[in-house]
């Protein structure tokens, strides 16, 4: 990227926004041009192919069904692979963030192949669906203010050896394993199973993707007003919901 642009790619619109998390490619273009950057988003859907020139690429949550044809055309299309094998930064939310790992249950309650940019593999729970607001504690090395957001899955997510999680659960479920752990992450590939959407809640994950994408290690203050207003509101939701 040249060091005023910024190519954000928001993968398969058509097949995973199913709740919303197309908030997050917003928020990502509006933090990034409150810092005088110009933003090129492109919005890829499921018949199209996905560009390797992205710097940042961004997946959202959907159904069974969509969940797999998302998964065939992506492996199938290639370019996700080769854009992070080139240093692109992926954040992928619940369906997405399966799809990020080794394999997944899909709609025809089959084993189905993932993408491996994860070392993560995800299975269906067995009790009841993680539903609700949860409360988590970023890892530490990310440097990030505590993570809110709002969960609905039946999945279960177990890391491997190079996986590592990306929030500690304060209130929640997380990763549904019941060791407490939210989310994955490694290098430049992150996973999570956090809605709300995930960065309206937490702009400073936004800011993340975008320092990392100039490779930079602060950016120039933005207004956060609105955006601390809503944390604090759901961060006091999720603590009288366990009270």
């Amino acid at each position: 990227m040249s060091d005023n642009s910024l190519r954000l790619v928001w993968i398969y619109p058509d097949l995973l926004s199913t709740y919303g998390d197309q908030g997050n490619a917003l928020v990502v273009e509006r933090r990034a041009r409150q810092r005088g950057l110009d933003v090129q988003r492109l919005d890829v859907r499921s018949d199209q192919q996905i560009p390797t020139s992205g710097d940042i690429y961004l997946i959202g949550g959907g159904e069974d069904r969509p969940q797999r044809l998302a998964a065939e055309r992506l492996i199938r299309d290639g370019g996700l692979d080769r854009a992070v094998s080139n240093g692109a930064i992926v954040f992928s939310v619940c369906a997405g963030y399966q799809i990020l790992g080794h394999e997944f249950i899909n709609d025809l309650g089959e084993r189905q192949q993932g993408l491996g940019l994860l070392d993560v593999v995800s299975t269906r729970g067995e009790g009841e669906r993680c539903v609700g607001d949860v409360l988590a504690d970023i890892d530490a090395q990310l440097g990030l203010p505590p993570l809110t957001g709002f969960e609905n899955h039946q999945g279960v997510t177990h890391l491997g050896q190079t996986a590592r999680p990306f929030a500690k659960v304060r209130f929640g479920n997380g990763n549904g394993v019941g060791d407490g752990y939210e989310g994955a992450w490694n290098d430049t590939v992150f996973g999570t199973y956090m809605h709300g959407p995930v960065m309206a809640r937490n702009p400073h994950i936004a800011d993340l993707l975008i320092k990392l994408a100039l490779d930079v290690n602060a950016l120039p203050p933005a207004d956060d007003t609105w955006y601390e207003a809503l944390r604090q509101e759901r961060i006091a939701a999720a603590t009288q919901s366990t009270a």
